[in-house]
């Protein structure tokens, strides 16, 4: 069984959430993207494939509009991208994405989280190298030859390129997401899933005790309007 069946299956935990604050969370990166990049949909590919992925995950277009409109006033919110890391019950190990206005009150709610479950906030670096930053990306009704054309013609690399019954899965570095969606969509092809995120190289099996403990953190920090990604190695039941 190859990487990608690993990415698939232990997708980011946005598909756990309750849809208000799933959108939320689409709302605010979104608003990030359109601050950083501008509002141009042609001159800035990654607010681009943020709202198709946002579309995908059904995110009311008044979401995105309104947020693409706020990013656009004089004035507005400024968000810093942070990420956190730490230990949680039985050896499992964290990284959290954020959004936040506040760093101050950010790492002071991540903090109580793991606090509350007789966990550990780390320091830079302490987890991320238990982790592959990896993009999966799925191409409906093409060949493998095709594809692999195509990526070597625009001057990008993927770690696995494999034909499925749908068409092809690709695995690549989570930093070729967007590059390789711009390549691929501009020869003609049909990108179908798509996304990127860090999946852990080993996982670990927790006791009852322990996770219930994980459970209980997970709902914490998914709690907090300043998440926006939370990755974990635990084996789930």
């Amino acid at each position: 069984m190859g990487r990608k069946y690993l990415v698939r299956k232990e997708s980011m935990q946005k598909t756990h959430l309750k849809r208000s604050k799933l959108f939320a969370r689409y709302g605010k990166a979104i608003y990030m993207r359109a601050r950083q990049g501008g509002t141009n949909l042609e001159s800035n590919d990654a607010l681009k494939h943020l709202i198709e992925r946002a579309k995908k995950d059904d995110v009311p277009n008044d979401i995105i509009e309104r947020n693409l409109k706020k990013a656009e006033e004089k004035g507005a919110e400024e968000y810093e991208e942070v990420r956190y890391e730490g230990f949680g019950p039985g050896g499992s190990a964290f990284l959290i994405d954020a959004l936040s206005d506040n760093v101050n009150r950010t790492v002071s709610d991540v903090r109580y989280c793991f606090t509350k479950v007789g966990s550990k906030l780390g320091v830079r670096g302490a987890v991320e190298h238990l982790y592959d930053h990896l993009s999966y990306i799925t191409v409906e009704g093409s060949d493998e030859e095709s594809v692999l054309e195509t990526i070597i013609a625009h001057e990008l690399d993927a770690h696995e390129i494999e034909a499925t019954d749908e068409g092809v899965s690709i695995v690549a570095d989570g930093k070729m997401q967007d590059k390789l969606e711009k390549a691929l969509r501009s020869e003609g092809f049909v990108i179908g899933d798509s996304e990127s995120g860090w999946y852990p190289k080993t996982r670990v099996r927790l006791n009852d005790e322990d996770y219930e403990a994980f459970e209980t953190f997970m709902r914490l920090i998914n709690d907090l309007d300043d998440i926006q990604a939370v990755y974990h190695n635990v084996e789930l039941k």
